[in-house]
Order: C-alpha cells, then structure tokens, then sequence
C-alpha cells in the first residue's frame, strides 16, 4: 500500500549554476507543493500504513526552514533545483519516517523532481 501528504510553501530562489541568460539565473519565486510518500503493509489492527499526523509533525520543522525564504541561504540548498530540495527534504525526513518510499516537488502545477534515496 502507498500513501501520500503534500505540503506547501513559497519561497524565492536562483539558481547559479545555469547561464546568465536562463531565466532562472534571476532571483524568481514559486509556490512549491511537496509530497511525501510512504509504503508498506497495512497493519492489521489500526488499519493504516502511517499515521497522518506523525508525517505533520515530521515536516513542519523543514517546511518553516523553507517558506518564505530565499532558498539559496539555506544551508544546503545554495543550488535549490527542485532536484536537490527533493533530496534535502528526503535527508531530513529519512530517519524519521522509516516507511517513506520518496518525496515529490513540484515547482509549478506541471513541473516536479522525485526523490527516493537511490
């Protein structure tokens, strides 16, 4: 069985190692929207594969690290492609939530990075 939480947070960032002329070069901002999934069996008496609020309670330190902030002075993040904030948040979840299969960020409505440990 898998399950899934999204969260959300805004933030601005650039990314610096793109050439000047890319758009994303620029300070620009999104309203990131991050899930995070976990997978295993269903336990037999509670019937569920994790507890909801234990994955609230898992994230909302990261997810105030990361809302309305300027993501490349986020220790860690100095290049925050959705690719590296995936794996950031994934490094951060992992211990945590020992059932977490990946962790999924979307940048806009279309465009997303998936993390899963490999």
């Amino acid at each position: 069985m898998k399950i899934s939480q999204a969260f959300k947070f805004r933030a601005a960032h650039r990314l610096p190692n793109v050439p000047s002329t890319h758009g994303c070069s620029r300070v620009h901002g999104h309203s990131y929207r991050v899930e995070v999934y976990l997978e295993g069996p269903v336990d037999p008496v509670n019937g569920i594969v994790a507890d909801f609020s234990a994955i609230d309670e898992s994230i909302v330190g990261i997810m105030t690290t990361l809302d309305h902030r300027y993501l490349n002075e986020v220790q860690g993040l100095e290049n925050p492609t959705a690719e590296r904030i995936a794996e950031w948040i994934w490094e951060r979840l992992n211990d945590g939530l020992p059932r977490m299969s990946s962790v999924r960020v979307y940048e806009t409505a279309d465009c997303w990075a998936e993390y899963d440990g490999r």
